[in-house]
């Protein structure tokens, strides 16, 4: 059981992914957010079945599984809409990695949140003891982004500003990871990281 948990953050390619694998390999359990909101919507699964009654039957696929591309078209342009469906499936998710994470062997455990700056930080997850930030200039989110998903740059800037800024992430940080170097640097980074969190977890 962990009693002490992380929760982990970053903008879009500030390299969140990198930073998990090397504190999984460390032997520490990460709980990520964009997996438990591909459960919580799965079928049979409660949160599933309060999107149908508040968009409609019309959001399900005939095996009954979620229709994401109808979904997305309802609440893309509707804020009224998008803000429904975070009240359904935001607490789901919540629950699923607050659960995830206490039930993991070791001295801590990550919940990893892609939008926790968004969520409220602190506030919308009372339940993490300490927010680390995977932060990266964002001229190089930008080139990364469109290495990675092959984008023009007008969409990369357009994904950019969707998420909070930088320094609202940054204004959340207990600590900051920042991400612009090689890959030797950001595995001492963590293995830093990592011994201070397995001292603050013993000492909590």
């Amino acid at each position: 059981m962990s009693g002490f948990i992380i929760g982990l953050t970053g903008g879009v390619a500030s390299g969140k992914s990198e930073v998990t694998r090397r504190f999984e390999a460390l032997g520490i359990v990460v709980a990520d957010a964009d997996i438990a909101a591909r459960e919580v919507v799965a079928p049979g699964q409660p949160a599933l079945a309060a999107i149908a009654r508040q968009f409609g039957p019309g959001v399900l696929q005939p095996d009954g599984s979620l229709d994401r591309r109808q979904l997305r078209e309802q609440v893309f342009a509707d804020p009224d809409a998008r803000r429904a469906l975070e009240a359904i499936t935001h607490p789901a998710i919540r629950a699923v990695l607050e659960a995830r994470c206490r039930a993991a062997p070791g001295p801590y455990a990550i919940a990893a949140i892609p939008l926790l700056a968004e969520a409220g930080g602190r506030a919308g997850y009372p339940w993490v003891d300490r927010i680390l930030v995977v932060d990266a200039p964002e001229d190089l989110q930008h080139a990364r982004l469109m290495r990675r998903d092959g984008v023009d740059a007008a969409l990369a800037t357009r994904m950019l500003a969707a998420q909070a800024t930088r320094q609202a992430r940054l204004a959340i940080a207990d600590d900051v990871l920042r991400n612009d170097g090689p890959a030797d640097l950001l595995d001492a980074a963590v293995a830093a990281l990592h011994r201070r969190y397995l001292d603050l977890a013993a000492a909590a």
